[in-house]
């Protein structure tokens, strides 16, 4: 297992002030920050998946809880209609976020927003976020990053152009977080609120 890079500033900041606290004779803030940085290397963790390669499988972009799935909310949602699948991000879950479908992205939108607890319905569309358009064939999917109460950065690595592959890696939330998923209407939805599901693997519907 590897660490994602956007956590490395973050463990050093509590690693380095734990050496020089050793290196000063004070062994138990040393403690304290050395275990803080374990912590933080747990939180960017970056496991390796193997994503189902069956066509027309949309796979989960983040591991954590569903919130709900169905008919998306048309004053919540891209203008059209669309099936959503929303899914929670603990502090405990992993935060590397993985393309639920492949395709060619045509559209990657930061928006500014608030910083709303990320199980909360309006938080999808009143809270800092980043939207990533995906086609594929006659298919258009579209998946957000929402920032929460902690997770106050979003980081997206893909740009309008690429070619993605399902289950690839395309970005990290930190610290607690939301992500959203819509589908074509009609797309047969395989999981239900309160399941489980571990970015690019878990199979949460099938396209039509």
């Amino acid at each position: 297992m590897t660490i994602d890079r956007a956590g490395w500033p973050f463990i050093g900041a509590a690693w380095l002030p734990a050496a020089a606290c050793l290196f000063t004779g004070l062994p138990l803030p040393a403690i304290g920050l050395a275990i803080l940085g374990v912590a933080l290397g747990l939180f960017f963790r970056d496991p390796v998946r193997h994503p189902p390669t069956e066509p027309g499988i949309v796979v989960s972009p983040a591991d954590g809880k569903v919130l709900s799935t169905g008919q998306a909310d048309p004053t919540l949602a891209p203008e059209g209609a669309w099936e959503q699948i929303s899914i929670f991000l603990s502090p405990l879950d992993v935060h590397v976020n993985r393309v639920p479908h492949e395709g060619r992205v045509t559209r990657v939108d930061h928006v500014p927003g608030k910083f709303l607890p990320a199980y909360r319905d309006r938080a999808e569309a009143e809270n800092e976020r980043n939207e990533v358009w995906v086609e594929y064939e006659d298919h258009t999917i579209v998946f957000r990053q929402v920032v929460g109460t902690l997770a106050r950065r979003v980081v997206c690595r893909v740009k309008v152009g690429d070619s993605v592959r399902t289950g690839e890696r395309f970005g990290i939330m930190k610290f607690g977080s939301r992500m959203d998923v819509f589908l074509p209407a009609g797309t047969d939805l395989l999981v239900t609120a309160g399941d489980t599901v571990r970015g690019g693997e878990t199979i949460v519907a099938r396209l039509i």
